[in-house]
């Protein structure tokens, strides 16, 4: 069984947080303390300077981590030091033309030698995975499809080739806080089940405990990413234990549907 795998051995509650903001030293804590609160596995967000799915709470995270210098080298050191402390998977959050300069194959050999188990890139396109997908497979990496409420019928098409889990996009537009989830996520989710087993996650808008058990119950976990840069930007250094707090109560939620 692959690590992600492990993740969703019950409900699984994933949180977001940007690396470098407000510092690597603070990201790996809060790693840390995210696991020991009941994270099953966590995404990391790479900074870079156009996150074009993210909403202005990530957009300013990534700025902010831009501005302290942080570079994607810097995240690798830091997840190969982190790797010895938590055994959960981890997976990156970023965007293409982060990989791209990076070098695909360079990107997916760093990423298999600091312990991390995938990468989610929002803007590239399931006809253009590919490119990606068997680099990164040759690393035992999965690269994470998702799918949106604008899928409609590509929806099967998309779950039948995916690795990992399928990420399911709950609200059109961009990542951030929302009220209400209209989305007929059990009509996705279902689709998804028509051709493979590999489980399902909810992600963007997700704030409450209310709404993250409700994703849960519907699918096969919640991801929580605005709600949670929020705290951190609120406040700083000093945010692990308010930020522990918070996953501690959504992992709650989750695990006890």
């Amino acid at each position: 069984m692959s690590n992600i795998a492990r993740a969703f051995e019950r409900p699984a509650f994933i949180p977001f947080v940007t690396a470098g903001d407000p510092s690597l030293d603070v990201t790996e804590e809060l790693i840390v303390a995210m696991a020991e609160a009941g994270a099953d596995m966590i995404e990391l967000g790479i900074p870079f300077s156009d996150p074009t799915a993210e909403g202005v709470v990530i957009q300013d995270a990534n700025e902010r981590a831009c501005a302290g210098g942080v570079t994607t080298d810097d995240v690798f050191d830091m997840v190969a030091r982190v790797r010895g402390r938590v055994d959960i998977p981890l997976v990156f959050m970023t965007y293409a033309n982060v990989v791209y300069s990076y070098g695909i194959e360079r990107f997916a050999a760093r990423q298999e030698e600091v312990g991390m188990d995938g990468v989610i890139l929002p803007d590239v396109p399931f006809e253009e995975k590919e490119e990606f997908d068997s680099v990164f497979a040759a690393h035992d990496l999965d690269v994470v499809s998702l799918i949106a409420p604008t899928s409609n019928e590509r929806i099967r098409t998309i779950a039948g080739a995916a690795r990992g889990f399928v990420y399911c996009v709950s609200s059109l537009g961009v990542t951030g806080v929302r009220t209400n989830i209209t989305t007929d996520i059990g009509a996705m989710v279902s689709l998804v089940r028509e051709v493979t087993d590999i489980p399902v996650a909810v992600g963007f808008g997700i704030s409450t405990p209310e709404q993250a058990s409700r994703m849960a119950s519907l699918s096969d976990g919640a991801i929580v990413g605005s709600a949670i840069v929020k705290i951190i930007a609120r406040e700083g250094e000093a945010c692990v234990g308010p930020v522990t707090d918070y996953v501690r109560t959504m992992a709650e939620a989750v695990h006890s549907i």
